[in-house]
């Protein structure tokens, strides 16, 4: 490792204070999708303090920004996410379910971490620029509502990741490994229902119900689910009931709908059949119909050139350690979940042939952090869910890595997820994966050919297809809220 290359990586530790601060900060603020300002500032406030040129505003969304410094190529891209999940507010370091607010929103997913932890990459990765002077521009994008939102996609609708070359992302996890595979697309659609009211005893005839056009939608939405591919699911959620009187005939009635698939192609098909069901719900019902479009994302387009720069860096900066203080309390977190699950049956059915006996070893003694980085795996194979990061792969090469900030096997969209990232098991996992994607960057840096072959491995995936933004022009993104 170069002088240059090693004092960048260096400084991450140097500015630990200030990136814990802000995680933590983060944390405490838990704004949900579109809503996120005083995450925002936070991060342009880092941003600025080091040298980089803030743009608020970016694409027209109030919570989207990004920070440049640099010029030249390589163009490289550090994705930040902010937003919390509604409903999931919990004392941080606490062991046991203690909302601070029932009700209110808590970083269930990690992304008070992920922004942190993204901006530590960028900033060693400018340190690097400025102290070779070697050509180069770092991009932090500031990429509100991932949750629910699909934020990136509206960005990348308006042509804001165009110019990159690579980007790099990463996720808190329960494990040290490389991201790979494929997500599914998705679409999220809000049908509204609007009939007639009247008393459900006197004057039934007179009636158009709303609830019942509700009803009758989901019911063939389920009978459609036996005609779609393996790998695609459909979910919904009744917004509005009309009201909670059954003598009533509603005259209103709205559900949500989240339809996934593999491929985009595939997303839009069944979304124009799910269409055609709630129209036929309508017929029948004598109600009026109102189709409105929330968001889209795309699938993930892997890249095993920059998943395999990332894990060599992930292999030379040593993984977390944790003190037995930290291990304890993460058993406590652990004896905590409501349906554990075995993290050593799903990572050998993951990884397969590719887990070492070293790695399987230390899986099957179940520990309570998982301090050790799991083997390299390359995949195609699609997630069940699904992120927007995807839109910005279809654009340009991206990879992302999976880093520990929760005690091993915390199921996703939890409060015990809350209650660990804003805890020193999370700091480190921060700090860890901003010397990775720092180092990874300045590998892209002083090596045009693995651009180019990141850039080459990307057409070819796409073979010859080009993105399509699933949003439609002239959808905003909404607050959740908003619905």
């Amino acid at each position: 490792m170069d002088q240059f290359k090693a004092q960048a990586i260096a400084g991450v530790d140097a500015k630990k204070d200030m990136y814990i601060d802000a995680n933590d900060r983060i944390w405490e603020y838990a704004e949900t999708a579109f809503e996120e300002y005083k995450s925002m500032d936070k991060l342009c406030e880092l941003l600025e303090k080091n040298g980089f040129k803030v743009e608020k505003n970016v694409a027209d969304i109030p919570t989207a920004f990004s920070g440049t410094w640099g010029s030249g190529s390589p163009v490289i891209g550090f994705l930040g996410e902010y937003d919390a999940l509604s409903g999931l507010s919990q004392e941080g370091g606490n062991p046991v379910k203690t909302p601070i607010e029932p009700g209110k929103p808590g970083h269930g997913c990690g992304h008070n971490c992920l922004g942190v932890g993204s901006l530590a990459g960028a900033v060693a990765a400018k340190e690097y620029l400025e102290a070779t002077g070697k050509s180069g521009t770092i991009v932090y994008y500031g990429t509100p509502g991932e949750e629910g939102g699909s934020g990136k996609a509206f960005m990348a609708r308006e042509g804001v990741f165009d110019n990159l070359d690579i980007a790099l992302c990463w996720h808190p996890s329960t494990a040290n490994m490389i991201f790979t595979g494929s997500s599914n697309a998705n679409v999220q659609v809000l049908y509204k229902f609007k009939g007639v009211s009247a008393h459900a005893a006197g004057d039934p005839h007179l009636g158009r119900s709303a609830l019942d056009a509700v009803e009758l939608m989901n019911v063939g939405v389920q009978f459609l689910r036996e005609h779609m591919v393996d790998a695609a699911r459909i979910h919904y959620a009744i917004m509005d009931t009309g009201g909670y009187s059954p003598n009533v005939v509603q005259p209103k009635a709205s559900v949500l709908y989240l339809i996934r698939s593999p491929r985009n192609a595939q997303v839009q098909e069944l979304y124009e059949r799910v269409n055609k069901i709630a129209r036929g719900a309508a017929l029948m019902t004598e109600t009026e119909l109102e189709i409105d479009f929330v968001k889209g994302c795309s699938n993930l387009i892997v890249n095993a050139t920059l998943e395999k720069a990332l894990y060599k860096n992930m292999q030379e900066i040593p993984v977390p350690t944790y003190t037995e203080e930290e291990k304890a309390f993460a058993a406590e977190v652990q004896k905590s979940y409501e349906n554990p699950g075995d993290e050593y049956t799903k990572f050998m059915d993951k990884f397969g042939d590719h887990m070492t006996p070293e790695v399987e070893e230390k899986l099957k003694a179940r520990p309570s952090l998982n301090d050790f980085l799991m083997p390299y795996l390359n995949s195609t194979t699609p997630m069940a869910g699904s992120t927007d990061v995807g839109d910005v792969s279809w654009v340009a090469p991206t990879a992302q890595i999976n880093v520990v900030t929760t005690a091993a096997g915390t199921p996703g969209h939890s409060w015990q997820y809350v209650a660990c990232n804003k805890t020193s098991i999370a700091h480190k996992g921060v700090l860890y994966t901003g010397k990775v994607l720092g180092a990874t960057a300045i590998d892209l840096i002083n090596n045009p050919e693995l651009v180019a072959e990141a850039k080459a491995e990307h057409q070819k995936r796409l073979g010859g297809e080009s993105y399509v933004c699933p949003i439609p022009a002239g959808i905003k993104p909404r607050p959740i809220g908003q619905l």
